[in-house]
């Protein structure tokens, strides 16, 4: 059996995997708006590709040396089902909110603006925080049962969960508190008012922690049906 991959090269991998998702969920957002031309469902259209289209790199990539979390709601349900320790999952929080930040900043220095800003853009309502808990229910439910049940196609799932999420929810789908945080440190396409992250946040930390525990109680058994058997 193949030894456990330690913790700083774990943490690397979150921290560089942050770093390029959070980079490119802010830069697409950035170069949708420029190309645009001020419509919206074109800004939007290449925001969720660009960003379906690296999370299926970086879970294909780094998925085997961390788990490709770079979202500290993914990393707590792993602490709760005891696939990861407390202390790493901090670890990995802290890893993936500072690399994030600066792949935020990263994306600003490309596109010339000022690296340090904070968002105007409000999101708040009863109809984007139930976005945000539905979109995060649904992406650790994702998670767990293709881990569960076909663990090739976790980077494939998650992606293509993401792009549709980013249409079919209200909030766009930010699914992640520490992407929440630093969107909040960018005035483009992507961001979101510095008061409103609190209540994203904890929507977010509902929708996870309902998602794994409907996910504790319907992948519990195997699966009964040849049409989802396990592949051998």
């Amino acid at each position: 059996m193949p030894e456990p991959t330690r913790l700083p090269r774990r943490l690397a991998a979150e921290g560089v995997g942050a770093f390029f998702l959070f980079a490119t969920v802010i830069g697409s957002g950035i170069m949708a708006e420029n190309l645009s031309r001020g419509n919206l469902a074109v800004a939007l259209l290449g925001n969720s590709l660009a960003t379906g289209a690296i999370l299926f790199v970086l879970i294909a990539m780094l998925g085997p040396i961390s788990g490709a979390h770079m979202n500290p709601a993914v990393s707590l349900v792993m602490a709760f089902r005891r696939a990861l320790t407390w202390r790493d999952a901090a670890a990995y929080i802290i890893v993936q909110m500072a690399f994030g930040i600066l792949g935020a900043w990263a994306a600003h220095l490309m596109f010339d603006l000022p690296m340090l800003q904070l968002s105007v853009k409000a999101r708040t309502g009863p109809g984007q925080w139930s976005g945000e808990a539905i979109a995060t229910f649904g992406l650790i439910l994702t998670i767990i049962g293709t881990v569960r049940h076909r663990p090739a196609l976790v980077p494939a799932s998650v992606a293509l969960y993401i792009v549709a999420a980013y249409w079919f929810t209200s909030s766009t789908c930010f699914a992640n508190p520490a992407i929440t945080i630093a969107r909040s440190l960018s005035d483009s396409f992507a961001g979101i008012a510095p008061r409103d992250v609190p209540s994203f946040i904890l929507a977010q930390l509902i929708g996870a922690a309902s998602g794994a525990a409907f996910a504790a109680v319907l992948f519990k058994h195997p699966p009964t049906g040849s049409h989802c058997a396990d592949p051998d």
